[in-house]
């Protein structure tokens, strides 16, 4: 492949891949950081902690898609621009973007290079990956941006159980970019904007030992950062729920003596004299009972009316008697045949039906068949001169023998079936 490198970008590349760094990027040393007091160290060793968990499962995730070990090194966080990334890696990357739709808000981009992106391809499309088509068409990019969905939704999964909340993200969007060339690498922001990026070193088992890069705003990493460290729970905590006072007038019965539990109907004490009946019903003679409720203690919410088990006139069941029974009696069925309307029988006089007449049956094992040839002789269960069955959709109607007409045969009807005969022919 003829490479579009200039030759300053292509003696830059060849410094940083011979020198001594030890960073385990095949693209040369580290990107240079902004001075910026935007994040601390703290926010940016928790950053750290948490791409280092969730990229662990994504490189799982990756491994079992690819059917090859995948490891993903302890990441690098840094504060940068786009520009200073794309002067550090003027190379074509194949640039993921996800969309937080639960949990956070904003996007993560995932950077990975061209070249280990044709790898990737080439495994998920049942390839080896030891020699991967270097031209990216479009379907080795929706294979890799496959591969990135799953790795960025085991991503969101270890961001939900560590930030305690649910965390979901939208399907990615795959682009080809070429950072030397391109003015706009994402939408994430400006090429000016100060931008948080975390890279990893990631290696596929003989095939692939490169970095690749995590791009966040500052205002996503500091999300995560918060939290992480238990302020991004945006969900109210519960009140603890406060027991409702107790109306004025009334008093707690003494602890000593707790009233023990009654079923509904069975009152643990009588009423007292003075306590009157529930307001819409009439006062009756004997209601209230003497001495319930004790003095100064209300009566239960709800305090069944009288003739609830409380005195006064106790509920009975509705009970009904003396009430003339007999035997069910019904009409007797008639023998006589029913008598079918034949006014409309003229709507249906032109349906078609299919008459069969059937000479006879036999019943042959499978051998019998498979020794038939031309010439064989199948006796049938009729005897000769015996009445053929004429059947009308496969339903037997009448018998009748068999005449020739001029040269066709033809059947003539001698028996109309009775319906008794047509419902021995059904069962």
């Amino acid at each position: 492949m003829v490479s579009d490198l200039s030759q300053a970008e292509i003696d830059a590349l060849l410094a940083g891949a011979g020198g001594d760094d030890d960073s385990g990027s095949d693209t040369g040393g580290a990107v240079d950081e902004v001075d910026s007091d935007q994040l601390s160290e703290m926010e940016k060793d928790a950053l750290g902690e948490i791409g280092n968990i969730s990229m662990g499962n994504a490189a799982t995730t990756l491994s079992t898609l690819l059917g090859h070990k995948v490891s993903i090194t302890t990441p690098t966080v840094s504060v940068a621009t786009m520009n200073i990334i794309q002067q550090h890696y003027p190379l074509p990357y194949l640039v993921v973007e996800v969309g937080y739709t639960v949990g956070i808000d904003g996007n993560n981009v995932l950077a990975i290079q061209a070249t280990d992106a044709a790898v990737i391809a080439d495994l998920m499309m049942g390839g080896d990956g030891t020699n991967p088509d270097q031209e990216l068409n479009e379907i080795h990019m929706s294979a890799v941006g496959e591969a990135m969905n799953q790795m960025m939704g085991a991503v969101a999964t270890s961001l939900s159980t560590m930030f305690n909340k649910k965390i979901d993200i939208s399907p990615p969007k795959v682009n080809l970019v070429d950072f030397g060339k391109e003015d706009v690498v994402t939408e994430l922001a400006k090429n000016t904007d100060e931008i948080v990026r975390i890279s990893f070193r990631m290696e596929v088992e003989g095939l692939i030992d490169s970095e690749i890069m995590q791009i966040l705003s500052l205002k996503v990493a500091k999300d995560m950062v918060e939290a992480l460290t238990g302020g991004g729970n945006d969900e109210p905590e519960p009140e603890a729920a406060q027991p409702p006072p107790p109306p004025p007038t009334q008093a707690a019965p003494p602890p000593s003596a707790p009233a023990p539990q009654q079923p509904y109907g069975a009152p643990a004490a009588p009423p007292p004299q003075d306590y009157p009946p529930p307001q819409g019903y009439p006062p009756q003679p004997g209601y209230p009972p003497p001495g319930y409720p004790p003095q100064g203690y209300p009566p239960p919410q709800g305090y069944p009316p009288p003739g609830y088990g409380y005195g006064g006139s106790q509920m009975q069941p509705n009970v009904v008697t003396n009430m003339p029974v007999s035997p069910a009696q019904f009409t007797p069925l008639s023998m006589e045949p029913v008598q079918i309307n034949e006014a409309n029988i003229g709507l249906i006089l032109d349906v078609p039906l299919q008459v069969t007449v059937e000479l006879g049956r036999t019943r042959k094992t499978i051998k019998e068949i498979l020794d038939l040839s031309t010439g064989s002789i199948v006796e049938l269960d009729k005897l000769a001169g015996e009445p053929v069955e004429i059947q009308v959709n496969g339903h037997f109607l009448a018998k009748g023998e068999v005449v020739v007409i001029d040269e066709n045969f033809g059947v003539r009807i001698t028996e109309i079936a009775t319906p008794a005969e047509r419902a021995a022919h059904l069962a």
